[in-house]
């Protein structure tokens, strides 16, 4: 069985510790603990990971967040894999910092990721994963905010945000949605 889990962040060096780049942060920390390498390929990087008995193809796409859709739908498509296996790992500043939260469906809430993914597919009906960036900005910077690098205590905490991230990464595929959007959701 197939599994596609879609990081978004942007490519660059000068996106790779911020808020908005955290979906290519779970997908580092899973690819550094299963020894995993990414490999470049058409619309991003990939690496596969072999998780009790299943494929899970972790995907960091290559074509900004306002693209995001184009990579997901390509290898969506490229890997025959069904719009129930896909799960999509995004920043929401709609949650305090550190706080994740599993959902089968569901808005774009406002980001240019999710409304690319949306609009591409043409559905809402997928698995995606928010991680709370919060929202300490002034009015007016939002972009300024989810585009710039963690706080010190932020920082702080990340690893073991991201370990639960990816544990929650291989639940999703190897017991479903439900049973761990229980386990997992308010932790």
């Amino acid at each position: 069985m197939k599994y596609l889990v879609t990081g978004l962040g942007n490519p660059g060096d000068e996106y790779a510790f911020t808020r908005h780049n955290i979906g290519f942060m779970v997908l580092d920390a899973i690819a550094r603990r299963e020894n995993l390498s990414f490999t470049s390929v058409k619309h991003g990087w990939t690496c596969t990971w072999k998780h009790k008995g299943r494929q899970i193809i972790l995907l960091k796409p290559n074509t900004y967040m306002n693209l995001s859709g184009k990579a997901v739908q390509y290898w969506l498509q490229q890997e025959k894999i069904p719009i129930e296996n896909l799960l999509v790992i995004t920043d929401d500043l709609a949650l305090p910092f550190g706080s994740i939260r599993l959902r089968g469906k569901g808005s774009d809430g406002g980001h240019n990721g999710l409304k690319s993914i949306q609009a591409t597919l043409n559905r809402t009906d997928y698995a995606r994963l928010r991680f709370g960036i919060g929202n300490e900005f002034n009015k007016g910077h939002q972009v300024n905010y989810v585009l710039s690098p963690w706080s010190a205590d932020e920082s702080d905490k990340l690893p073991e945000r991201l370990q639960l991230c990816s544990d929650l990464v291989g639940s999703f595929a190897s017991i479903g949605i439900a049973h761990t959007m229980s386990a997992f959701n308010n932790k």
